[in-house]
């Protein structure tokens, strides 16, 4: 008998949409019974405007009461509106369903990356997943979709697509070719921190570019390593189901149906004009999105916030109209190359074929909302909480009591801040929290706040791909059971982690040796910047 229902419970398989229901239910209840036994901590920051320590006290909220289950319902509506993800993943659908409605997608795939090896397209993928963090967090949103596609159309599982794409822009969180807008928010935390040791401390916004770009391509051969030699062989490829064809033969001679052979060329024709027509409609959307970030010349600067005096401020800022509407810039890219290429292909004859095939290909999104429904209540309910901040506060008073230097004080460093940022994904919230108590003594260590500017966006990086707390791990969820063809065994939140382990489990190992090991050689990290003060 207890045999049986071992088996019964091996069999169970949770849909995703139930897991986080229950993940929003253990919540509530975790918060009754922390906040039942005063789970809090005081954390120290600092003041902006003398430069103060100012002491926190943050204790664990209860939603498991009258008072919490009120703030549940009547902020249900605002939490799922404001979830970031979910305009962004919605207006790229749309992009993309031209993209593929159209036909275009198809053509470059056929045409161009058919060409290319395996291997190279990965890394290309993860590469260019690594650095599209530059613009906060549009890579999940726009190169998860494109992978999958691209993998499809060379006859390897999607399912590893989406695990390259979703794994390079996570794992690589940390890094990028250039600054960005991570560099914005960080660097008056570093400042403030590192100027309680010297008050003249200057963090420049250039600090961590060598370090960043070496990073990298590094984290994109492994990443690429991992994919290809672990990732692909799990999923297997891709088989396509095609139409069985009947040959038609008569006395051992093939004959040729001249009306099928002219439709072919035609269509290679009318493929050809369409991919003009499209590429130059690419060409003149990408002129018009540069020209709208050149300050000072006539009706340009459209996207910029002119109130910043630097240009990186100007364009990586926090009411940057780049950054705000470089989703929205994105999506238009995409609908007008698509337009015009179905309208030079005649793949769209009229307005009414446009929206039929762009309804065929957004045909799956209902699901996908649930998903991201639900998992916009259980984040912020989960932040509402205060969770994530009191065990970053006691994750900030350990370091603080450590007696380690050196190597050892910066290895644990990087360890709990790897453990927080799994309660708390964003890396500005977390360095208010720890830079007050991690760049002090370790820069009286002789270590450099760049170089721990940037061990915090390493660490950040090591295990948010690895938590549900992550807001766009629901679009990594959402898109592995769009392209998952086992209906009866769906892919849930801790199957998709799992998939996910080794990734993380080498790249963690990869990210310690890039810390350790620039730290120890003690090569510069941005120009005249060095781990060592």
């Amino acid at each position: 008998m207890n045999k049986k229902k071992k088996l019964r419970l091996k069999k169970a398989k949770f849909h995703p949409i139930f897991i986080y229901l229950l993940l929003i239910f253990i919540t509530v209840v975790i918060s009754g019974i922390l906040s039942s036994i005063g789970f809090q901590t005081t954390y120290s920051t600092i003041s902006s405007v003398d430069l103060s320590i100012v002491q926190n006290t943050v204790s664990v909220e209860n939603l498991f009461s009258f008072e919490g289950l009120k703030y549940i319902i009547s902020n249900t509506t605002k939490n799922f509106i404001s979830f970031a993800p979910l305009s962004m993943f919605l207006m790229i659908s749309i992009g993309i369903a031209f993209l593929e409605s159209s036909g275009s997608m198809d053509y470059f795939n056929d045409k161009i990356l058919k060409k290319i090896n395996n291997k190279v397209i990965t890394f290309l993928i993860i590469f260019i997943a690594t650095i599209s963090t530059i613009i906060n967090d549009i890579g999940y949103i726009i190169l998860i979709p494109i992978a999958a596609s691209i993998y499809e159309k060379k006859g390897r599982s999607p399912l590893s697509g989406i695990m390259a794409a979703f794994c390079g822009v996570v794992f690589g969180a940390g890094t990028t070719i250039f600054v960005g807008s991570a560099e914005v928010s960080l660097i008056p935390y570093t400042t403030s921190a590192a100027r309680l040791i010297d008050t003249n401390y200057h963090v420049s916004l250039l600090s961590n570019l060598y370090i960043m770009i070496v990073s990298s391509i590094i984290l994109s051969l492994v990443g690429t390593i991992i994919v290809e030699r672990l990732i692909v062989p799990k999923f297997g490829k891709f088989k396509e189901e095609k139409e069985k064809k009947d040959l038609v033969q008569e006395n051992d001679v093939e004959i040729i149906d001249l009306e099928k052979e002219k439709e072919r060329i035609n269509k290679e024709y009318l493929e050809k004009r369409g991919f003009k027509y499209g590429f130059i409609a690419f060409i003149v959307m990408i002129s018009i999105f540069i020209y709208s970030v050149i300050p000072n010349l006539p009706l340009s600067g459209l996207l910029l916030d002119m109130n910043e005096k630097t240009y990186l401020r100007q364009i990586f800022g926090d009411n940057s109209y780049f950054q705000d509407g470089f989703t929205y810039m994105m999506s238009l890219l995409f609908i007008v190359t698509g337009l015009f290429y179905g309208i030079g292909s005649k793949n769209y004859k009229n307005d009414r074929d446009i929206f039929v095939k762009c309804h065929d290909n957004l045909r799956d999104l209902g699901g996908v909302i649930i998903l991201i429904f639900l998992a916009s209540q259980f984040i912020s309910i989960f932040k509402k909480t205060n969770i994530g901040v009191v065990l970053t506060g006691i994750v900030a008073n350990v370091i603080d009591s450590l007696q380690f230097s050196g190597v050892p004080l910066l290895i644990i460093a990087i360890i709990l801040i790897a453990f927080a940022s799994l309660f708390i994904t964003t890396p500005g919230a977390k360095w208010e929290i720890l830079a007050p108590v991690i760049v002090p003594p370790l820069m009286q260590s002789n270590i450099s706040p760049q170089f721990l500017q940037f061990v915090l966006r390493a660490s950040d990086s090591m295990t948010k791909g690895i938590t549900p707390l992550s807001a766009f791990f629901v679009i990594f969820l959402a898109y592995m059971n769009i392209y998952n063809r086992d209906s009866e065994n769906p892919i849930g939140i801790f199957k998709a982690i799992k998939y996910i382990m080794p990734y993380f489990i080498i790249i963690s190992i990869t990210w310690l040796l890039i810390l350790i090991g620039w730290y120890i050689i003690g090569l510069p990290i941005g120009p005249g910047v060095y781990p060592i003060v």
